[in-house]
């Protein structure tokens, strides 16, 4: 199906966070989120209009210190300026034709305003989920139907070599969504452990847990994602601590757990994170831990990251990328220098993720992609994030906004209950409290994704949002 791009409106919220989330070299305390709904013109003359949510987040996308996290704010709705108009000076084309044949005009015009390739891909990573949203409302259609039977017109180009355009059409055809995820609690840098690091004082005492002990006891989940921040003293010390705490969890019923590590950049080559780990596995209070770990994530700084090999680190355990992730040739590059896997996130654009799926189902045993997160509030954020990786064949997906977010208690309460209403598997609005995950269990029910469109089965409440303003921050 061939659409054209009409008309795109963009908005934000935002959000006080129910605790500090610190990840690399930021403390994140307040959230803003970039939250569009497009229109699009269909064959036969007919409009629709699709929806699309992400985190504008800072010192993720882009990390040197000479931007303020105001400009790296301003810096991703740069993004979604160039690309909002780019598809539209494209014209009539399918949902995939309208991102391969923009992108590297993209990346350019992105470059030329000094976005490094990771934001400048923000910007259709937000368009192309609205657009495909709209082609399923207008059709019919939910997002695994169309994917499936490639709606889309995902095929191969100049952008990816490497692949067979014979290999696409059976791949998509062979994806089926799961019925469930896992969750994968994230463990921030400064996240409190124990009672004794939550002080009666410092309590939100909303009816959710707040330390990881409350955590491991609430959700019972079996995975987690550790953050270490690149030094290897401090990071072993409250890896103990975070171990002790899973360790006992384990005999308090939330079952045998597993883990990843997510270096967020913080080393400088692969020589530290290598140290960090033999002394991880060398420190008999973490055999556990380093037994559970199933691979450790982008640790090195993206400057380097994609310039020797992590051979010595992917001996020990596998390694993929994430930041250093920024274009469609980034994943092909890596493998040459030892990473054998490559997450998934919705931020990094929806046919990325696909088309990396793609390649590692043709590499086999031995590779693998990861589903991670970038704040996905709930709502169309979460959901669609989670149909893609529930679609692509993962069992665990890194979740984190429902622990750092009071669930939707940014929209209005006319909203929360229309999505919980409508995907009554997924949320729970009880005792006057905000529309919550239904995370209990260690898992979230997936079945009411299945809906016409990109995962979005109820309406967002745009009267109640700031409208955006490109060009704010200097």
């Amino acid at each position: 199906m061939k659409v054209r791009l009409e008309e795109v409106e963009r908005y934000e919220r935002h959000v006080k966070m129910r605790l500090a989330f610190r990840f690399g070299v930021i403390t994140v305390t307040d959230a803003t989120q970039a939250v569009i709904r497009a229109r699009i013109v269909l064959p036969d003359g007919s409009r629709s209009e699709g929806v699309a949510a992400e985190a504008l987040a800072a010192k993720w996308f882009e990390k040197s210190p000479q931007f303020t996290d105001a400009q790296n704010l301003d810096q991703l709705r740069q993004a979604l300026d160039l690309a909002i108009g780019l598809y539209r000076d494209q014209g009539v084309d399918t949902p995939f034709g309208l991102f391969a044949r923009t992108y590297l005009e993209q990346q350019k015009r992105g470059a030329g305003l000094g976005l490094n390739p990771l934001v400048a891909a923000y910007g259709p990573a937000l368009l192309d989920r609205a657009i495909l949203d709209a082609v399923g409302k207008a059709t019919g259609q939910s997002f695994a139907t169309m994917i499936t039977a490639n709606v889309p017109g995902i095929c191969t180009t100049a952008l990816t070599p490497d692949i067979e355009a014979a290999e696409v059409e059976p791949f998509l055809s062979r994806l089926k969504p799961g019925p469930s995820i896992a969750v994968r609690h994230t463990v921030g840098l400064v996240d409190p452990l124990t009672a004794a690091d939550r002080p009666p004082s410092e309590r939100v005492n909303d009816g959710l847990p707040e330390t990881l002990e409350e955590v491991v006891s609430h959700y019972r989940g079996r995975y987690y994602k550790l953050k270490v921040g690149g030094d290897i003293a401090a990071d072993l010390d409250r890896l103990g601590r975070i171990a002790a705490v899973l360790d006992a969890g384990v005999g308090a019923g939330a079952g045998d757990y597993r883990a990843t590590l997510d270096g967020n950049e913080q080393y400088d080559d692969v020589e530290g994170i290598v140290e960090l780990w033999r002394r991880v596995e060398e420190t008999p209070a973490l055999a556990r831990l380093a037994k559970a770990t199933l691979f450790i994530e982008q640790p090195i700084k993206r400057a380097v990251a994609l310039s020797r090999s992590v051979g010595p680190l992917a001996r020990l355990r596998p390694v993929i990328i994430d930041e250093s992730d920024g274009e469609l040739s980034s994943f092909p590059r890596a493998l040459r220098l030892g990473y054998t896997g490559v997450s998934s996130k919705n931020c990094k654009g929806f046919y990325k993720s696909i088309l990396n799926a793609l390649r590692v189902a043709h590499l086999g045993a031995g590779h693998f992609m990861s589903a991670e997160d970038l704040t996905t509030w709930p709502g169309v954020s979460v959901q669609q994030d989670l149909a893609l990786v529930s679609l692509l064949g993962m069992t665990h997906v890194e979740r984190n906004a429902h622990h750092f977010i009071d669930g939707m208690g940014f929209a209005p309460e006319a909203e929360q209950r229309a999505f919980a209403q409508a995907h009554p598997d997924l949320y729970e609005m009880r005792d006057g409290k905000p529309a919550r995950l239904k995370a209990v269990g260690g898992s979230l029910a997936l079945g009411s994704l299945d809906v016409p469109g990109f995962a979005v089965g109820a309406d967002m409440d745009f009267t109640s949002m700031t409208p955006m303003t490109v060009g704010a921050a200097t």
